[in-house]
């Protein structure tokens, strides 16, 4: 299976950017899917003119980027909250690509603050919907994200292990099953 965990933030030194890192790692580590990681840091994608329907509709300097959504099994978002909500990037990103039929999607978001974004995450689960998307229920609320994980993607704080353990667990069963289903119908 194909994963996509997409960091929603443009900000060079994000720290959200530090539970991509762990993700990817834990689930390259210990499971056999493909993960990686789109960073919205890394594509400046222009605000939304036209859906890319299909990757040869994209703009060339698009492409890579295309192609990666488009193959994607499964996607974990993941936020900062901004004003309330999600990042405007990550919502400009998932704009510009067709209904994303039936995948699996993970929610995480992250803060400094104590609350670790929880108000993103709502609107993440109105979101999803809306993509015709099926979001795992047990979502990754991370607050202290600073003092959880450090900048290279290492967990700092142990005791947090089994909120990691959950999301992932729980992820990859929906995952696993959907994309299983879509193979055998």
């Amino acid at each position: 299976m194909k994963i996509e965990i997409i960091s929603g933030s443009p900000r060079i030194n994000s720290v959200t950017r530090r539970v991509a890192l762990y993700l990817k790692n834990w689930l390259s580590q210990n499971t056999n899917h493909d993960v990686d990681i789109i960073d919205m840091k890394d594509w400046n994608v222009p605000a939304l003119q036209s859906v890319w329907v299909s990757p040869d509709k994209v703009p060339v300097e698009f492409k890579p980027l295309a192609e990666r959504v488009f193959n994607a099994d499964a996607y974990i978002l993941l936020t900062p909250e901004y004003n309330g909500s999600y990042a405007p990037a990550l919502k400009n990103l998932l704009d510009h690509f067709p209904k994303r039929h039936r995948k699996p999607f993970g929610i995480v978001t992250a803060s400094p603050g104590g609350m670790g974004g929880i108000r993103a995450s709502q609107q993440m689960l109105q979101l999803i919907p809306a993509l015709f998307g099926i979001s795992s229920p047990y979502m990754l609320i991370v607050p202290a994200v600073d003092k959880k994980f450090s900048p290279d993607g290492d967990l700092l704080d142990e005791s947090f292990q089994n909120g990691v353990h959950n999301f992932i667990s729980e992820f990859l069963w929906l995952a696993e099953k959907v994309v299983d289903e879509k193979v055998t119908a």
